[in-house]
């Protein structure tokens, strides 16, 4: 939450969704965002606060129900869950089309599953995406269209070479596998 409310930065995929929504009510979160809205950021803050104590509250005594709810067939659980889901996407504005649009979600969100696709890195983009447009956008237009201003300035230059850097991270390891591989059966053909 920090980097989100301090710098506008999201840290994770729950704080991604959040500066949607801020966003969606004409909130951007920044440097200023405590001067601007310190009642928001406060609300945040103090949320968190009261989140926790019930928790407690609510956890230490109930802890036996949890335990039992969790041992609930699959089988009976996920059509309970399905049915909540269908009435409360419903409720929000009475409207039969909503239902439709989060099964449709639901199946590309299954079938992602088990394609092995994380669905965070998808929401993450479709959040930050917009941002990032605009910004590559504002920045070409100050730079009259050259791309050179993204090497030119050192911060940009810095966050361009430590992202190459780890991209190449990620990538060598799998490459010094793959000629190990090749050089063992090399070894074993001869």
């Amino acid at each position: 939450m920090i980097p989100l409310l301090s710098l506008g930065i999201p840290g994770n995929i729950i704080t991604a969704l959040l500066l949607g929504a801020m966003m969606i009510h004409g909130i951007t979160p920044s440097c200023f965002f405590i001067n601007e809205h310190p009642h928001i950021f406060w609300g945040v803050i103090t949320s968190m606060y009261v989140g926790n104590i019930l928790l407690l509250v609510l956890n230490l005594p109930l802890i036996g129900i949890w335990v039992r709810f969790l041992k609930t067939p699959y089988a009976v659980l996920f059509p309970l869950i399905l049915l909540i889901c269908l009435i409360g996407v419903y409720t929000v504005n009475n409207n039969r089309y909503d239902i439709l649009v989060m099964l449709v979600f639901g199946v590309a969100g299954y079938l992602m599953r088990k394609a092995e696709f994380e669905p965070a890195p998808l929401l993450f983009a479709m959040v930050i995406g917009p941002i990032m447009e605009n910004a590559l956008r504002q920045s070409l237009l100050y730079s009259r269209g050259h791309f050179s201003i993204f090497l030119t300035r050192p911060i940009s230059a810095v966050l361009i070479i430590a992202s190459i850097l780890l991209l190449l991270s990620s990538w060598l390891p799998q490459v010094k596998r793959k000629r190990e591989m090749m050089a063992k059966e090399a070894q074993q053909a001869e």
